[in-house]
C-alpha cells in the first residue's frame, strides 16, 4: 500500500489508502500516516466549502472525521483527556454533517468513554446511551457490546451493581456468540470485579481466572495488567498481603511497558496502600506522590479520589489527624462531585475514624451511621463491616451497649461473609492452580503436590512396618507375645497419628481465629480499587478489533 501511496494520482484514492494504513500500520507509523490523512482532507474541505463540488466535500469531510478521531484516540491513549475530547467533537461535528450514523455513534462512544475516564459518570451515561440506541438501530452486534459494557462499568463505579450486572451479561452472550475472545475476557474480568465488591471470592476467584488464561492465550497485556490489578485487590481483601503486592507488581511493570499513565498511577497507589498496611508509611506517601503527578497530569478526578483517601489514611496511621482529614475531605469533595456512591461510602466512614480518634463521638456517629446506610443500600459488605466495626466502638464509647452489640454483631457477619473458611480455601486453590499451569513457583507446585508426598510417605513406612513384621514372622514365629506386643506399637503409631492430626487441625483454627480477629485492617482494605480501564472495557491501543472505540470508520 505504501507503494500505491506514491503512485497515487488523485488525493480521493491518497484519501483512501492512508485510511487503511493509519488502521494497519505500527504502532510508530500509524499516527504519521494518519496526520497526513488529515492535512489532506482538511485543504479539501477548505477548497469545496464554496459548494462547488458537494459529493467531494461530503467525501473529504467523513475523512476528516475518521482523522480527527484517529488524533483524539492518540491523546485518549496518552491520557491526555482534555486533549482528547476537543478532538472527538470535532469529529462528531462532521459526522452529523454528513449523516453518518455509524460514525456518531462511535464519536458518542468515545467522548462517553473519556468523561468515564475523568470521572465525570452522569455525562459519560448520557453518551454511552446515545451510542448505544444508534448502534442497536444499525444492528452492530459489535459496537453494541462496546457500549453495554461501557455501561455497566460506570454502572458499577457508581454502584448500582443490578444495572452493571445486566449489561455486563448482556454484553457476554453477545461476545460468546460473535467468538470475540478479547472481548469475553474483558467481560469475565469485569463480571469478577462485581462479585469482589459483593464480597463473593469464590465466584470472583472464578471469573478472574478464566479472564487471565484468555488474556495470556491472546498475550493482550493492558488486559493482562488490568486482571493482575483485580487479582491482587481479591487478596488484599482477605488479608493476603504476601499475595497481593506480587500482582501488584507484575501489573506495574506491564503497564510501565506500555505506557499506560492511568495504570500505572493506578498501581502506584495501589502498591503504597500495600506499604502502608505494612507499617511503612514513609514509603507509602512516596508511591502516592509519584501516582499524585500522574493523576493531576492526565486529569483522572476518580484517581485522585482514592489517592487523597490513601494519603489520609495514612496521615491517620501516623497520629496526623489534622493533616488526615483534610485529604479525606478533599477525597469525598470529589467523590460527591462525580456520584462516586461507593467512594463516598468509604470517605464517610474514614472520616467518621479520624473524629472518633479525637474522641468527637457525636461527629463521628453522625457521619458513620451515613455510611452504614448508604453501604447497605450498594450491598458492599465490606464498607458495611467498616461502618458497623467503627461504631460499635462509637456506641462503646458513649455508652450505648446495647447498639454497640447490635453493630458488633452485623460487624461479625459481614467479616464472616468475606473472610470465611472456604473463601480463604478458595483463594488458595486458585493461586496453586495458577502457578502449577504457568510453572512460574516450584514453591508452589510443591505446596499442590504436598498431600501426594504425605500419601507417599505413608505408603513407604507401611511398607517399612509390614517387611519388618515378615522378618519377625520368619524369625520369631511361635513368640507370639512378641506379635502381640508388635501388634500393640503398631496400634499405638495409628493412635499417635491420628492425634497428631488433631492437634493440627486445632492449630489450624486457632491461626483461622487469630486472622479474623484483627479488627484493625478495617481502616485498610478500603484503600485498594478496581483496574478502572479494565472495568470499562474500552483499552486504548491501536491494534483493537475493527468496530471498537475509537479508530472505527464506517
Amino acid at each position: 500500500m505504501k507503494l500505491a501511496l506514491k503512485t497515487a494520482r488523485h488525493d480521493t484514492v491518497r484519501c483512501k489508502i492512508l485510511s487503511k494504513l493509519a488502521e494497519t500500520a505500527s504502532d510508530e507509523e500509524w499516527p504519521k500516516f494518519n496526520e497526513q490523512l488529515h492535512q489532506i482532507s482538511e485543504e479539501k474541505i477548505k477548497l469545496f466549502s464554496d459548494g462547488s463540488n458537494n459529493s467531494e466535500l461530503t467525501f473529504y469531510k467523513k475523512f476528516n472525521a475518521e482523522a480527527l478521531n484517529n488524533i483524539g484516540f492518540l491523546y485518549e491513549s496518552q491520557s491526555e483527556y482534555n486533549k482528547a475530547l476537543i478532538y472527538y467533537e470535532k469529529s462528531l461535528i462532521l459526522q452529523k454533517e454528513v449523516m453518518n450514523k455509524s460514525g456518531i455513534a462511535s464519536a458518542f462512544n468515545n467522548i462517553g468513554h473519556v468523561y468515564s475516564n475523568m470521572g465525570e459518570y452522569n455525562t459519560a451515561i448520557e453518551f454511552n446511551l446515545r451510542s448505544l440506541k444508534i448502534r442497536e438501530e444499525l444492528g452492530d452486534d459489535q459496537a453494541i457490546n462496546i457500549s453495554l459494557n461501557n455501561l455497566a462499568g460506570i454502572y458499577q463505579t457508581q454502584g448500582n451493581i443490578s444495572k452493571a450486572l445486566k449489561y455486563y451479561n448482556k454484553s457476554l452472550v453477545l461476545r460468546y456468540s460473535l467468538g470475540d475472545k478479547k472481548g469475553v475476557s474483558i467481560s469475565l474480568n469485569n463480571i469478577a470485579s462485581i462479585y469482589l465488591s459483593q464480597g463473593d471470592i469464590p465466584k470472583a476467584l472464578e471469573f478472574f481466572g478464566k479472564s487471565l488464561k484468555i488474556s495470556e492465550e491472546l498475550k493482550d497485556n493492558l488486559v493482562l495488567a488490568g486482571t493482575m490489578n483485580n487479582i491482587a485487590a481479591l487478596y488484599f481483601f482477605q488479608n493476603q498481603y504476601e499475595n497481593a503486592l506480587p500482582y501488584f507488581e507484575k501489573g506495574l511493570k506491564i503497564r510501565q511497558e506500555l505506557g499506560d499513565k492511568a495504570g500505572i498511577a493506578q498501581s502506584l497507589n495501589n502498591i503504597g496502600s500495600i506499604l502502608n498496611t505494612q507499617g511503612f508509611s514513609d514509603k507509602a506517601l512516596m508511591k502516592y506522590e509519584q501516582s499524585a503527578k500522574i493523576y493531576e497530569e492526565i486529569g483522572d478526578k476518580k484517581g485522585t479520589a482514592q489517592l487523597h483517601n490513601n494519603i489520609g489514611q495514612t496521615y491517620k496511621s501516623k497520629g496526623n489527624f489534622i493533616k488526615a482529614l483534610e485529604h479525606h475531605n478533599k477525597s469525598l469533595k470529589i467523590r460527591e462531585e462525580i456520584n462516586d456512591k461507593a467512594g463516598i461510602a468509604e470517605s464517610l466512614t474514614n472520616i467518621s475514624s479520624v473524629y472518633f480518634s479525637q474522641k468527637n463521638y457525636s461527629k463521628a456517629l453522625e457521619l458513620c451511621e451515613n455510611s452504614k446506610q448508604m453501604s447497605k443500600a450498594l450491598g458492599f459488605p465490606q464498607y458495611l463491616k467498616n461502618a458497623a466495626g467503627l461504631l460499635c466502638e462509637v456506641y462503646k464509647s458513649m455508652g450505648n451497649y446495647k447498639l454497640a452489640i447490635e453493630n458488633y454483631e452485623l460487624f461479625i457477619q459481614m467479616r464472616d461473609s468475606i473472610n470465611n473458611e472456604s473463601t480463604r480455601k478458595a483463594s488458595i486453590k486458585s493461586q496453586l492452580k495458577y502457578e502449577y499451569e504457568k510453572q512460574a513457583a516450584a514453591d508452589s507446585v510443591a505446596h499442590a503436590k504436598e498431600s501426594e508426598v504425605k500419601n507417599a510417605e505413608l505408603a513407604k513406612q507401611s511398607a517399612e512396618i509390614k517387611a519388618k513384621k515378615n522378618q519377625q514372622y520368619a524369625l520369631f514365629g511361635g513368640l507370639g507375645l512378641v506379635m502381640i506386643f508388635a501388634g500393640f506399637m503398631f496400634n499405638r503409631f495409628k493412635v499417635t497419628q491420628k492425634q497428631k492430626e488433631i492437634i493440627e487441625h486445632q492449630k489450624e483454627t486457632v491461626e483461622e481465629q487469630k486472622i479474623l480477629v484483627e479488627e484493625k485492617q478495617k481502616e485498610i482494605l478500603d484503600s485498594i480499587h478496581y483496574a478502572k480501564r479494565i472495568q470499562m472495557a474500552q483499552i486504548p491501543n491501536d491494534k483493537i478489533v475493527s468496530g471498537i472505540l475509537t479508530r472505527l470508520k464506517k
